[in-house]
């Protein structure tokens, strides 16, 4: 699909396919495309000889034309980003952006475009307004999964207690999905950093195609731009580090609640360890066992099997073993 948007008569103007050839010339043409086919690929590149290339680096200048891709996030409400691979070219009068499925938050730089069409000023500009919109996307998904860490942080907090609101004791299985929950946020926060380093390489690439002397408004606004990119990485970064930090409360817990396990199990040995050893004595066939014989024999075994079971527990709590 593509849909050219130009500036015409004051009013930006957004039509499907590519521009008139016999168009007046418009201050910009930005070519979204998104889903192109190869019939679609094959108009693009007869018009303007260009096409994205996939084997191509981060970055390429050919011609006339710089040609930058990017990784771009796009927010989602109740669940973790998208990822949408991005490439943008730009040329003389041209801007064009390639994507294999349509990248929403460009709309949010379409509609700022529309509302004040008369303060575009060139492809350069075009292409800072939709890099701006891709970190207002970006600070908008970070902000998600800082949310969504923070909620995870209260129910560290609930598993540390070992019961949840509710009165519901937590076990090793909670602290189970906590973890695999924490290790996918960290996976998303990894490739959200790499896509924030991918946009503010483009922004830097388009801060050196910017003339600082005639476009000195335009190259204040990239740099403001390029400022706001760096700090959503470091909030990114920042909440990395902080899952980081919560799945080793996890490990620890983890540990700490495998540790009581195997203490109950210990102590339950150690309490009817003696009791069993009383039992065996009696289960031995001696024809000579003067308890027999005694009125109060039977009531004489269970009580040194209670005692010697009592024993060992109050050794044990006095130590403090039980905490």
């Amino acid at each position: 699909m593509i849909r050219n948007i130009t500036l015409h008569n004051g009013q930006i103007l957004v039509r499907d396919g590519l521009p008139p050839a016999d168009e007046a010339t418009s201050p910009f043409v930005w070519l979204d495309v998104s889903r192109p086919t190869e019939v679609e690929l094959a108009e693009i590149r007869g018009r303007y000889g260009i096409s994205p290339r996939s084997d191509a680096p981060g970055v390429l200048e050919e011609g006339d034309y710089l040609f930058v891709r990017t990784l771009l996030a796009a927010p989602r409400a109740g669940h973790d980003p998208d990822f949408h691979p991005v490439t943008f070219i730009l040329g003389g009068s041209l801007v064009a952006s390639f994507s294999a499925e349509p990248y929403a938050p460009f709309e949010l730089a379409l509609q700022r475009m529309q509302r004040r069409p008369r303060q575009v000023d060139g492809p350069r500009d075009v292409l800072r307004r939709l890099l701006q919109a891709a970190n207002d996307a970006s600070t908008l998904a970070v902000e998600q999964l800082a949310d969504a860490l923070t909620l995870s942080s209260e129910r560290i907090t609930q598993l540390s207690t070992g019961y949840n609101e509710a009165g519901q004791e937590l076990g090793v299985s909670d602290l189970t999905d906590t973890m695999l929950e924490l290790n996918e946020r960290e996976d998303v926060l990894t490739q959200f950093i790499e896509a924030q380093l991918t946009l503010h390489r483009a922004v830097r690439y388009l801060s050196g195609e910017v003339d600082h002397k005639t476009e000195a408004d335009l190259q204040q606004l990239v740099h403001e731009l390029l400022e706001d990119v760096r700090g959503t990485k470091e909030h990114a970064a920042f909440e990395h580090e902080k899952v980081r930090y919560l799945q080793n409360a996890v490990t620890n817990i983890l540990n700490i609640k495998q540790n009581q396990i195997v203490k109950v199990f210990t102590i339950i040995t150690a309490v009817f360890l003696p009791p069993t050893l009383v039992g065996t004595f009696y289960g031995m066939n001696f024809s000579v066992m003067p308890e027999l014989s005694w009125e109060h024999g039977f009531t004489y075994s269970m009580l040194l099997t209670l005692l010697s079971a009592v024993l060992p527990l109050i050794y044990i709590k006095r130590r403090g073993w039980l905490r």
